[in-house]
C-alpha cells in the first residue's frame, strides 16, 4: 500500500502532466490564432475547438516520423475540415516537420509552406489535399482501402510490413455533404476496421446553428452504415484517449469518434459563434483569448517546454521507423520476391514483359467498340500488374471493366475488382485515397455522362497530380435510345478544361490500346478514357498510320496522295471514321486532303513546336473539325476561318445511327464543310 506520501507524489505528477498537456494544446491553439490575426484571413475556430483531441493523436496515438513524412508504414492524417489547416500547421511545426515558425508567420501568403487549405505535395507532412467538405473524408476511406489490399498482398505471418491506421478530423460541414453518406456506407459495408474518424459536433455552421437544416442523429446515422460509434467530451484528455483506445481495438467495423466541441473554445465573445469560423478574432478578441488562456503578448510564442514535450514525438517515430526498417530487413531475406515487389510498386516500375499482354487488334476481327477493346487490354493486362485496382459505379458490364481472373476486394484473396455501387461521388474520392498510398494505380468506371458526379475529385486528382485512370464509356449522342438524359454533350469540352487531367478519345480498338499505354506509364496525373459504346471498324495499319501516334495526341492518320494538303480534317473518337470516309470520297474528287487523328489535346500541346507545326502546317488554312459533342476549344485548331462539325444542344431519344445523321455526323457532310472551305460549294 502507497505511504500518504508516495500518493502525494502521484498527485503532484498528475497535475504536473495536466499543466504540460493544457501548455502544449494553448501552444496549439495560439499559433494558429496568431497566424490567422497577421494574414488578416483564415479559420481560427477549428485549431481553437480541436487543439486537445489533435494534441492527445498526434503525440499518444498517431504513429509518425516527422523527419521521414514518406516512412511507408506511418499512420495517415487527413483533416477532412481543412479550413482548418493552422491546426494542421501548428502541429507540423511543433511535432517537428519542415514546417518552420517562419513559414507558420506566412501563413496564405505568396509561396508559402502553409498555404490556406492543406496542399498534397506542398507542405511535408499533408497527406492529401483538402477544403471541398467531403473530399477527405472520401479520400481516407479509399487510404483503408489501400492499406487493406496492400496488407493482405505483402504481410507475412511474423511480418506486419503494413500495419497502419487511417485517422480523419471531420466537421459538421463533411457530415452534410452527400460523398461523405456515399463513403462512409462503403466503408461500413467493407467493414475498414483501421479507418478511425474524429467528428468535431459543434453545433455551428456557417449560417448559425446546425439545427438550421442539420437534426439527424449522426451516430445512429453510422451504427446504420456498420460503424463502432462512440462519443466524448472534446476536452477530456482521458475520454478522447480511451475513445481511440477501443477504436484501434475494433477489428471488424471502421471507428467513428463523436467530439462535443465548441467552435472557436476559448473565445470570450466568438465562442459557439459562426463569426469565429472564417475570419480573425480581431484586435479587440484576442487580447481576451489571451488572458483566458494566461498567454504572452509576443506573437507566435512557443514556449520551449511545450515545444521539446511536442518534439519527443521525433524520438519516438524515429524509433518506430528503425524497428519497421530492421523488421522489413528479416523480410526481405525470407521473401525476397515479395520485398522486390513492394520496392516495385512503390517506384511504378511495372514488371518487365507487362506489354506483351496488350492485344492487336485486325480489321478482318470486325468491329469493336472502344469499350470492349478496353476491357480486352485489362484482361490481358491487369494479371501482370498486381498495384492495379478498381472498379465501377455498379456498371462493370457495360464499362468492361470487370476482370474475372482478378477476384474482388475483401471477398477474395488479394481480390483487386472493387464494386463501388452506385457511388459516383464516393468512387471520385475514394480513387483519390487509393493513389495516394504512393504504391497502387486505381481505376474507376461509368458512363461519361456522369462523370459530372465525380469533377470535383478528379479536380483534385490533377491538382495533387495523382495516378488515377477514370474509364468513361457511352461517349456521345450515339448512346441512342436512352435519350438527353445519357447523352453526353458537354462532358469532353468540360474535362479539358481540368489542367493537368490527360483525356484520351481514341478512334479504333487499337489507339484504345495505346491510350492504356499512356494511362499505365503516366505518374504526374490522371488520364481519362473517353470510349464508345457503339462498334467500331478497327482502322487498317496497312493503309493508315500507325496508332502508336496516340502517344503524340495528334497526327497525321492519313495524308493527301499529292503530298502537300490543301485542307484538313480533324476528328477524334468514333467522328474519325466519318472524316476516313469523306476522305476517301474527297481523294477521288482530286483533293489534296490531310486526316489528323486527334485523341488528345493536352498531349498533343505537349509536344514541340515544330512537330505540331508538322501535323497542322499553318500554311493550311482550310480547316474541318468533327466531334460530337460542344465545338467549345476547337477554335485553336481551325481559326481563323475553319469550320466545326459539333453538337450546340442537346441530344434525343432514337437509334443512335439516326442521331448522328440527325445531327449532321456523317460524311456527306463532312464533304460539304470541306467544298465550302475550298470555296467548291
Amino acid at each position: 500500500m502507497k505511504s500518504a506520501r508516495e500518493m502525494t507524489t502521484d498527485v503532484e505528477q498528475m497535475k504536473e502532466g495536466d499543466r504540460l498537456d493544457q501548455l502544449c494544446i494553448n501552444t496549439i491553439r495560439m499559433l494558429a490564432v496568431d497566424a490567422v490575426e497577421q494574414a488578416r484571413s483564415g479559420h481560427p475556430g477549428l485549431p481553437m475547438e480541436a487543439a486537445d483531441i489533435a494534441y492527445v493523436l498526434w503525440t499518444r496515438f498517431l504513429k509518425h516520423h516527422p523527419a521521414n513524412p514518406q516512412w511507408p508504414n506511418r499512420d495517415r492524417f487527413v483533416l477532412s475540415a481543412g479550413h482548418g489547416s493552422m491546426l494542421l500547421y501548428a502541429l507540423l511545426h511543433l511535432t517537428g516537420y519542415e514546417v518552420s515558425l517562419e513559414d507558420i508567420r506566412q501563413f496564405r501568403q505568396w509561396h508559402s509552406k502553409t498555404p490556406g487549405h492543406p496542399e498534397y505535395g506542398l507542405t511535408p507532412g499533408v497527406e492529401t489535399t483538402t477544403g471541398p467538405l467531403g473530399q477527405g473524408f472520401s479520400n481516407a476511406v479509399g487510404m483503408a482501402m489501400a492499406q487493406e489490399y496492400l496488407a493482405e498482398y505483402f504481410n507475412r505471418p511474423g511480418y506486419p510490413i503494413v500495419d497502419y491506421f487511417i485517422y480523419a478530423m471531420v466537421s459538421d460541414g463533411d457530415m452534410m455533404e452527400g460523398i461523405s453518406s456515399e463513403s462512409a456506407s462503403m466503408a461500413g459495408h467493407l467493414g475498414l476496421d483501421r479507418l478511425v474518424y474524429l467528428y468535431l459536433d459543434n453545433h455551428v455552421t456557417i449560417e448559425g446553428s446546425t439545427s438550421l437544416a442539420f437534426t439527424e442523429d449522426v451516430g445512429k446515422r453510422f451504427e446504420a452504415y456498420g460503424w463502432h460509434v462512440q462519443e466524448v467530451d472534446g476536452y477530456d484528455l482521458p475520454q478522447i484517449a480511451s475513445a481511440l483506445v477501443a477504436a484501434k481495438k475494433e477489428t471488424k467495423k471502421p471507428s467513428l469518434i463523436i467530439a462535443r466541441t465548441h467552435l472557436g473554445y476559448g473565445s470570450p465573445n466568438k465562442q459557439d459563434k459562426a463569426s469565429a469560423h472564417g475570419e480573425p478574432l480581431g484586435a479587440e478578441e484576442v487580447p481576451l483569448v489571451r488572458k483566458r488562456f494566461d498567454w504572452p503578448e509576443a506573437l507566435f510564442h512557443v514556449p520551449e517546454e511545450a515545444l521539446a514535450h511536442l518534439r519527443r514525438v521525433m524520438e519516438t517515430g524515429r524509433q518506430k521507423e528503425e524497428e519497421w526498417s530492421s523488421l522489413f530487413e528479416s523480410y526481405a531475406k525470407d521473401h525476397p520476391d515479395l520485398a522486390s515487389q513492394w520496392k516495385a510498386f512503390h517506384d511504378k516500375d511495372w514488371p518487365e514483359g507487362w506489354q506483351e499482354g496488350l492485344p492487336n487488334f485486325e480489321p478482318d476481327h470486325g468491329p469493336i467498340a472502344t469499350r470492349s477493346a478496353s476491357g480486352k487490354v485489362l484482361e490481358g493486362v491487369a494479371p501482370k500488374l498486381p498495384a492495379l485496382l478498381g472498379g465501377s459505379a455498379d456498371l462493370a458490364p457495360s464499362t468492361k471493366t470487370y476482370v474475372k481472373s482478378l477476384g474482388v476486394l475483401k471477398a477474395d484473396p488479394c481480390g483487386r475488382n472493387v464494386h463501388f455501387g452506385i457511388r459516383e461521388h464516393a468512387m471520385g474520392g475514394i480513387l483519390n485515397g487509393m493513389a495516394l498510398s504512393q504504391a497502387l494505380v486505381p481505376f474507376g468506371a461509368t458512363f461519361l455522362v456522369f462523370c459530372d458526379y465525380m469533377r470535383p475529385s478528379i479536380r483534385l486528382a490533377a491538382l495533387m497530380r495523382l495516378q488515377v485512370i477514370y474509364i468513361f464509356t457511352h461517349d456521345s449522342v450515339a448512346v441512342g435510345e436512352d435519350g438527353p438524359t445519357h447523352q453526353p454533350v458537354e462532358q469532353v469540352a468540360a474535362l479539358r478544361a481540368i489542367p493537368n487531367l490527360v483525356v484520351l478519345r481514341p478512334a479504333d480498338a487499337n489507339e484504345t490500346v495505346f491510350a492504356w499505354r499512356f494511362a499505365l506509364s503516366r505518374n504526374d496525373g490522371p488520364t481519362a478514357l473517353i470510349l464508345t459504346r457503339q462498334k467500331l471498324p478497327v482502322i487498317d495499319q496497312g493503309r493508315f498510320a500507325s496508332p502508336e501516334g496516340l502517344l503524340r495526341g495528334g497526327y497525321v492518320l492519313a495524308e493527301a496522295p499529292q503530298g502537300t494538303p490543301e485542307l484538313l480534317i480533324l476528328a477524334t473518337g468514333s467522328e474519325v471514321h466519318i472524316a476516313l470516309a469523306a476522305y476517301e470520297q474527297l481523294v477521288k474528287q482530286g483533293v489534296a486532303v490531310r486526316v489528323v487523328s486527334m485523341p488528345s489535346w493536352e498531349i498533343f500541346e505537349a509536344q514541340d513546336g515544330s512537330y505540331r507545326d508538322e501535323v497542322l502546317p499553318a500554311s493550311v488554312r482550310a480547316r474541318v473539325a468533327v466531334e460530337a459533342g460542344v465545338p467549345m476549344g476547337w477554335e485553336r485548331y481551325v481559326a481563323p476561318g475553319g469550320k466545326i462539325l459539333g453538337i450546340e444542344r442537346f441530344g434525343a431519344s432514337a437509334p443512335g445511327g439516326i442521331i448522328l445523321e440527325k445531327f449532321g455526323f456523317t460524311a456527306e457532310a463532312v464533304m460539304a464543310a470541306a467544298r465550302q472551305m475550298l470555296g467548291k460549294s
